[in-house]
């Protein structure tokens, strides 16, 4: 078993047995130097290797099976979405500082000209003296870059008119993109989402939630993951953004499960829970199949984030990952899930079963 624990352990695991007294390299270096992911210069924005990739379907396969009693229907878009449901959906009232828009150039011959005459000056310099006067003949396109995969998915649901009696289920999964520049590879630029949103009443919504965000738990820990589920909120911006939070917070719409990943220190979000009560409903004009406004909810995989925490934790050579681990991933995926799943169902049970018998002692023991 190789695990990484620490930032001598990465460095060991990205230079073997070679001795050296430079400073430990931080995951994102290591992650580099052994070919995992690829530099393209700009922080935040990364090529991927095979391997990288292959983990990546891997984990794709075992959510599909997690969620494959749902019925779902699958939709999947690309990483842009129409900018009339992007203002619709009030992102920017949120995130404006996350947000990208597309731009195409918008000029004449003339400007076309212009546009090459600044284009040749600004190669002439390095990166970090460049101006950007080629971008004045370029003008807003009808896209923006979408932010979230279930974005684009409820102006599509909303066409359709009332749901079924049962509600609705979509799978969906898109590259996202969002404007936080970092070294810290769990904080891309351009990142894939796997996400399984609900629509439907409170109840089958709130739900759905709690059973993601049991088998969600379950995943990470057949993948040998620490993981911890904590209440969070969005990183809402401006000065009424800490109201927001507070107000998300305190109704409980938002949780996270936590996996320590660039940093042994701290933890990052890689799965998130979320009820949105009505407001997706109320915006899009979704209803139930009584016409009440519908209420929605999702889970979200980071499929970066937890393939980068299966490389912090689990070291680089993934022939050297735990058997467990291998055998979810590379084996019977759908049956070490189901066995995951009856185990924690009978878990549950048994401490359900412990509660209620010391409850009920409790009670005895108050009208003795």
């Amino acid at each position: 078993m190789n695990t990484i624990t620490d930032n001598a352990a990465i460095e060991a695991a990205a230079l073997g047995d070679q001795q050296t007294e430079a400073a430990p390299l931080s995951l994102r270096d290591a992650l580099i130097a052994n070919g995992i992911l690829i530099d393209t210069g700009e922080n935040g924005l990364y090529g991927r290797s095979q391997v990288f990739e292959d983990v990546i379907e891997r984990l794709s396969t075992a959510i599909a099976f997690l969620g494959a009693d749902q019925q779902p229907e699958i939709l999947r878009f690309p990483p842009a979405m129409r900018r009339t449901d992007f203002e619709d959906s009030e992102y920017l009232k949120s995130f404006p500082n996350l947000a990208g828009t597309v731009h195409s150039f918008a000029g004449n011959d003339s400007g076309h000209q212009r546009l090459l005459r600044a284009l040749d000056d600004a190669v002439k310099l390095p990166d970090g003296e460049r101006s950007d006067e080629w971008m004045d003949q370029q003008k807003p396109t009808r896209l923006v870059l979408t932010p979230a995969a279930c974005y684009p998915v409820y102006p599509v649901i909303a066409r359709r008119g009332a749901l079924p009696e049962d509600g609705r289920v979509v799978d969906v999964m898109s590259y996202c993109f969002r404007h936080e520049p970092s070294l810290d590879p769990g904080r891309m630029q351009m990142f894939r989402m796997r996400e399984y949103i609900r629509f439907g009443t409170p109840e089958q919504v709130m739900a759905f939630r709690q059973m993601w965000i049991e088998r969600g738990s379950v995943l990470v820990n057949l993948l040998n993951l620490p993981v911890e589920v904590d209440l969070a909120n969005d990183p809402f911006f401006g000065r009424g953004g800490k109201i927001v939070a507070d107000s998300q917070r305190a109704q409980a719409l938002k949780f996270e499960l936590l996996i320590p990943v660039a940093n042994a220190d701290a933890k990052t979000a890689c799965l998130s829970f979320n009820y949105h009560m009505d407001h997706f409903g109320e915006l899009w004009k979704i209803h139930t199949a009584d016409g009440e406004v519908a209420h929605t909810g999702c889970v979200g995989f980071g499929m970066e984030r937890i393939t980068l925490a299966l490389f912090r934790h689990h070291g680089f050579d993934v022939n050297a990952w735990p058997d467990g681990v291998r055998a979810l991933l590379w084996g019977d995926t759908q049956a070490r899930l189901a066995h995951g799943m009856a185990e924690a169902a009978a878990a549950a049970a048994k401490a359900a079963q412990t509660s209620a018998q010391a409850e009920a002692g409790a009670d005895a023991g108050v009208n003795a």
